[in-house]
């Protein structure tokens, strides 16, 4: 009977046709287009008049509410009906009153219970649909919570289990595009559902870029085909789709696969209120210096991904070792080689009520449409927080009952990579790291042989653009005399250009090589790196990506010897 309907609104009919619940929270993306199949193919509504029209439009009435808006109606007929039943039960009469009509929403819940209750009573049929619930009942703690939203709230709750309400054939549907920005009573009310709204899956964008250019001469348009832009606009609702095709029939800019991929960067940004960042970077696992056992490792999940054997890659990795040895650096390489984008979480945290738990659920969304994709966490430890509330009214630990539960869906296995880094992996709470989640723990380490000292000088060479007079491995690296993790070596390295470029010269000597080497005092602890060293060493959970020094080492002894360090860090 619904087959023709996209499926959160299967869904919806079936939980209304149940008669137990006539209260509706509909969040995700609401401001989208909605997908109705008709005979001549796919045809594309707003959300409101796709409910009106099509979804209530059998009912008797459809009343429309917001606060900017006020009270509003399907049709003229609807409006009239209204006036003529509420005139003389509210302070406002006469001809005028549609011009008058109260926009605050204690007002006007009174006057749409008297309306409602008179027209149930005569066996009408009747929708509401409050757009933009959040500014109606937004979230709040109770003690904090507003008279006018209290009051709000009283009306939506009891029309949700009035016996008069529940018999007769009426429906309220609340909008808004985060859940978590509605006041938890109502999202609580075992009278009240709940139905997401998802960002559309490929088949849909495809048919919606052809819905889209079905007068257009397709290849004036773009140089890719309707395909490779329905797999390319993964993560994109239909509205940032139609922008992408817009700017490509008015401004003649025809749409190339790198053109494709920056505006989808662009816009997913934009809809992530900026909250997601893309992470490029021009380098693959070869530009990663040292840490052979774990680029194997890694190469080996690339050639699943590859093979389309998702089912066998981990749920996420936690990357682990003392500061200045690559993590972020071999985590993004890791994301070029496999050709999945990746995205770093932004600070979605804010002072204010609720905002929080909304950015987040939007964030996760929009991840869940992107899939495949790569998230890069780092300083894991302090990003993520923990179950403890920490005085913040419980939000620390909502966020983080969030990212774990997301974390941990099975259906996201290989769709969902992903990477928490952190120099301290013993802050982190053992949820996160259990297996089901951050299932992988990836030690890295300062490089301790002498391969592995010279591949970490050529490779930070190149990257600082260093140009030496001659041919020449520095004995202090050779042999070993100071230790050099990937970032002091590149912060002595520009040193040594800083020397050259001071006496004029283009290229480093040895001699000045030498000294900038011997010179460099790295500004780190040597206690705090070792305890971080040892962290990396008792969370990694594979021997042998492990270096052969750490393999045989006592558990138990660095157990001890990492609680004696945290005492005398502090």
């Amino acid at each position: 009977m619904f087959d023709h309907y996209p499926m959160w609104s299967q869904e919806f009919a079936r939980k209304y046709l149940s008669r137990t619940i006539n209260t509706f929270l509909l969040h995700g993306n609401v401001h989208d287009l909605v997908p109705l199949k008709t005979d001549e193919g796919t045809e594309f509504h707003r959300l409101k008049s796709f409910l009106a029209d099509e979804f209530f439009g059998a009912r008797d009435f459809v009343v429309f509410y917001d606060r900017a808006s006020g009270i509003y109606f399907r049709d003229k007929e609807s409006q009239k009906d209204f006036n003529q039943a509420v005139a003389g039960r509210d302070s406002i009469v006469g001809t005028e009153y549609s011009q008058k009509m109260p926009k605050d929403p204690v007002r006007v819940m009174s006057l749409l219970e008297q309306y409602f209750r008179l027209r149930l009573d005569q066996g009408k049929s009747v929708a509401l649909i409050i757009d933009y619930a959040e500014t109606i009942v937004p979230m709040s703690d109770a003690g904090s919570t507003g008279n006018e939203d209290r009051t709000s709230q009283v009306y939506l709750s009891r029309w949700a289990h009035d016996p008069m309400f529940l018999a007769s054939d009426f429906t309220c549907v609340m909008i808004t595009e985060n859940l978590a920005d509605l006041n938890k009573t109502i999202v609580q009310n075992p009278y009240t559902t709940d139905i997401k709204i998802r960002i559309p899956g490929e088949e849909d964008r495809l048919n919606f870029v052809k819905f889209e250019t079905q007068k257009d001469d397709f290849e004036t348009l773009s140089d890719v085909s309707p395909e490779i832009i329905a797999q390319q606009t993964a993560g994109l609702n239909f509205v940032n789709i139609r922008s992408v095709l817009s700017n490509a029939r008015e401004n003649k800019e025809k749409i190339t696969f790198e053109g494709l991929s920056e505006n989808k960067k662009d816009l997913i940004e934009a809809e992530a209120y900026g909250l997601l960042e893309f992470v490029e970077t021009p380098y693959s696992l070869d530009n990663v210096a040292g840490h052979t056992h774990v680029k194997s490792h890694l190469r080996q999940a690339v050639q699943a991904l590859k093979a389309g054997r998702q089912d066998v890659m981990p749920m996420g990795y936690l990357v682990c070792g003392p500061v200045g040895t690559g993590k972020t650096f071999l985590v993004t390489c890791f994301a070029s080689e496999v050709g999945i984008p990746m995205v770093k979480l932004k600070n979605f945290r804010s002072q204010w009520q609720g905002v929080t738990e909304g950015n987040l659920e939007k964030i996760l969304s929009l991840l869940k449409a992107m899939s495949p994709v790569a998230v890069m966490i780092d300083e894991a430890d302090a990003y993520l927080g923990d179950r403890s509330s920490g005085g913040d009214s419980g939000v620390s630990s909502r966020v983080f009952s969030q990212i774990a539960t997301f974390m941990s869906d099975t259906t996201n296995r290989g769709k969902i990579v992903w990477f928490l880094m952190t120099a301290r992996p013993d802050l982190m709470p053992i949820d996160l790291k259990r297996q089901g989640r951050a299932e992988e723990h990836l030690a890295l380490f300062p490089p301790h042989t002498k391969e592995e000292r010279i591949e970490l000088f050529k490779a930070m060479k190149k990257k600082t653009g260093l140009k030496l007079s001659e041919d020449y491995i520095p004995a202090m690296i050779e042999q070993g005399l100071k230790t050099f993790s990937g970032a002091d070596m590149e912060a002595a390295l520009t040193r040594s250009k800083f020397r050259a470029a001071a006496k004029g010269l283009d290229e480093v000597t040895p001699e000045l090589l030498d000294a900038a080497l011997a010179d460099f005092i790295p500004p780190t602890y040597p206690e705090e790196v070792e305890l971080q060293t040892l962290n990396a060493v008792i969370e990694c959970t594979s021997k042998e990506l492990l270096p052969e020094r750490y393999r045989e080492m006592d558990r138990n002894e660095i157990l001890s010897t990492i609680e004696e360090l945290k005492f005398r860090v502090g």
